[in-house]
């Protein structure tokens, strides 16, 4: 019985050893098959953060692009601010030289009607169109306006009455 127990204990203990041969071998292929996807999962990390930083950078750029890009555009909309600016102070002053123009160039007809004869001026006077003749009598004296209108064909003097009556002279009311 000592034999059978030894050669039992034996038989088991070789079947435990082999066991544990087997469990380690098994350890051991999921340690190298850990191993792998551990260095896997390091690699996509390592991929992961390449990319992210060149994301980073890619966006960075863009950032710098875009602000020079608004700075040229603030540059520029100042520009033209102080380009409108200078328009309008420029319109400004030709509006006012082409009114001291007007001026001038009504008080010269007016003064040169104060010069003619009556009758010269009122057999000029109704060969223009009513509304101009009405301006140019508009500006002179009323004396002078009344000397020339008497000389005027009487249809043609009732019209441009009519048209100074109905206020100032100007190219939409007028009638040839």
């Amino acid at each position: 019985m000592k034999q059978l127990f030894f050669i039992l204990f034996a038989a088991l203990f070789l079947i435990a050893k082999e066991g544990v041969v087997d469990c380690n071998k098994i350890f051991e292929q999921r340690k190298e098959e850990l191993l792998r996807e551990l260095d896997k999962i390091d690699e996509q990390q390592q991929a992961l953060e390449a990319f992210q930083n060149a994301k980073k950078a890619f966006i960075e750029k863009k950032e710098k692009l875009l602000a020079k890009k608004e700075a040229e555009l603030n540059a520029t909309m100042q520009k033209i601010g102080q380009k409108e600016q200078n328009i309008s102070k420029m319109l400004e002053e030709n509006r006012k030289i082409l009114e001291q123009i007007k001026k001038t160039k009504e008080n010269k007809i007016s003064s040169s009607y104060l010069k003619m004869k009556d009758s010269a001026a009122a057999a000029i006077l109704e060969k223009m169109p009513k509304n101009e003749a009405a301006k140019i009598l508009f500006s002179l004296t009323a004396k002078k306006m009344s000397k020339i209108m008497a000389k005027m064909n009487p249809s043609n003097a009732s019209k441009i009455t009519e048209l100074l009556a109905n206020g100032f002279p100007n190219d939409a009311n007028g009638t040839k």
